[in-house]
């Protein structure tokens, strides 16, 4: 079977599509962001309900043992600690405030641009709309005026030649009926001429017939005075028949006359509608101008129809790009935001394990000895490269927080190294307590190996004793830490 065609989507339908998959994206991206803040806000909970507890049991153990020795130390700690949060509160509060100033003037240069965006892109439309209705209107006013034109020259040539073609026609109509009426004339009165010669000459021939039957005696007298009778009778009806023929040449004429006439109208005629033909050709060439002109300015229309749903999609990507980089701008600004607030809050909760030295000094002046300080300031500055440069110009600002990042990172190895060799202590420890336990009971596999509290010569079975882990220089010694269950 042939494949079904896939159906082509247009550029509204493909936009409509990409807008619902972004919304799509959007809420499921809300959905994702409410429950990992539901889920971080029951584990802070949880967090805080078990640090809750470990210091409980941390007060009710240690609270008797360190109150008399922790009250001048703790008035101390309170007046450090209420300058230094002080201190701390009115940074923060300065920051957020600055943060919260920025976020405002983003939002409204953010809404004044929109605005002005769409005021332009409003402007442009209302400028392109009047424009079509203008050039609109012109074009249906030449329009008009063409074909007004043209209808009154085309009107007055056609009632012009029908006029000439009715003249012509009653012309030729009255010629011939003129014609028709004299010749039907002249031949009525030849034949009446001729059949009246001819009863005549019938009777008259009749007549000698008898007279001859009768008088053949005297036919040659009468023959003489017949043909004398009939030459003097004859003389007046050849002399009309002259005339008659006078006539009929003169008739002739006439009518080769208004021959010649009729030929004339009819050459006027084949002229007049050579001009027509000509008037109707020049016309068809003005017509097909004029038809020219109307594609070039459809063709002219349809571009400016094309372009102006090309600048609407144009405006309307722009506008989705606007808002998805908004939103994207508003996802980061409120993750930073929930980043710092983060951080303020493990800062809050870090701030109750620090030592008096980090609450005092919580920044060491610098990590290199007097040699490199030295040999960094006297470093050219050609050897550096702009990039590194750049990067040093970038991280500037963030010194102190990498002094302290440093710090605690090398806190936290300390403590990995010291708790390895704790457990190694440990090990040994559990090792030495089951040999104790072993030396002190009595079986056939405790007597079967070596008893570890067997003294001789002061020498035992048990292994030498252990020494204390050595501790990293310059390490300090281990605070206590509470493990979150």
């Amino acid at each position: 079977m042939p494949k079904k065609a896939k159906k082509v989507l247009t550029e509204e339908e493909q936009l409509l599509l990409f807008q619902q998959k972004l919304l799509a994206d959007e809420e499921m991206a809300k959905k994702k962001e409410r429950l990992l803040n539901q889920f971080l806000k029951d584990k802070l909970a949880k967090e805080e309900r078990n640090s809750v507890l470990n210091l409980n049991k941390i007060n009710t153990q240690w609270r008797t043992i360190l109150r008399e020795v922790k009250t001048k130390e703790l008035h101390k700690d309170i007046e450090i600690l209420s300058q230094t949060f002080e201190r701390v509160v009115d940074c923060k509060d300065s920051v957020i405030k600055s943060l919260a100033k920025d976020l405002a003037e983003a939002e409204e240069q953010y809404s004044h641009a929109l605005r002005s965006h769409l005021h332009n892109v409003d402007q442009l439309l209302a400028l392109q709309r009047r424009r079509l209705s203008l050039l609109e209107e012109s074009y249906n006013m030449e329009l008009e005026a063409l074909t007004k034109e043209f209808e009154t020259e085309r009107k007055m040539i056609i009632d012009q030649h029908e006029k000439e073609m009715h003249y012509l026609q009653d012309v030729f109509m009255a010629v011939e009926q003129n014609y028709i009426d004299t010749e039907y004339e002249s031949k009525l009165e030849f034949q009446s001429l001729w059949d009246d010669l001819k009863n005549k000459n019938l009777e008259e021939k009749h007549f000698l017939r008898l007279q001859l039957e009768n008088i053949v005696e005297d036919l040659w007298r009468r023959f003489q005075e017949a043909l004398k009778n009939y030459t003097d009778a004859t003389e007046d009806r050849k002399i009309a028949f002259e005339a008659l023929k006078v006539k009929g040449e003169k008739s002739s004429k006439e009518i080769e006359a208004q021959m010649k006439k009729i030929q004339k109208l009819q050459d006027a005629i084949g002229v007049l509608r050579g001009k027509i033909v000509v008037h109707n050709r020049e016309s068809e060439e003005q017509n097909q101008y004029i038809r020219n002109d109307k594609e070039l300015i459809l063709i002219q229309l349809r571009k400016l129809k094309a372009q102006r749903t090309q600048a609407r999609g144009v405006s309307k990507e722009n506008l989705v790009k606007l808002t998805l980089e908004s939103n994207d701008t508003l996802k980061t600004l409120r993750r930073i935001v929930d980043k710092g607030e983060k951080i303020l809050k493990l800062a809050e909760i870090c701030r109750k394990y620090e030592t008096e030295e980090e609450k005092v000094l919580p920044f060491y002046s610098s990590a290199l000895s007097p040699e490199e300080k030295v040999e960094m300031v006297e470093q050219k500055p050609e050897e550096l490269s702009e990039e590194f440069a750049k990067m040093v110009m970038d991280y500037t600002g963030m010194e102190n927080f990498w002094k302290r990042y440093n710090k605690v990172k090398l806190e936290q190895l300390s403590l990995k190294r010291r708790r390895v060799q704790l457990l190694d202590i440990n090990g040994k420890l559990r090792e030495m307590l089951k040999q104790y336990l072993d030396g002190i009971s009595v079986s056939d596999e405790v007597l079967s190996q070596l008893n570890p509290l067997f003294i001789v010569n002061h020498r035992s079975n048990l292994p030498s004793a252990l020494s204390p882990p050595a501790a990293p220089p310059g390490a300090k010694p281990p605070r206590r830490h509470l493990q979150h269950h």
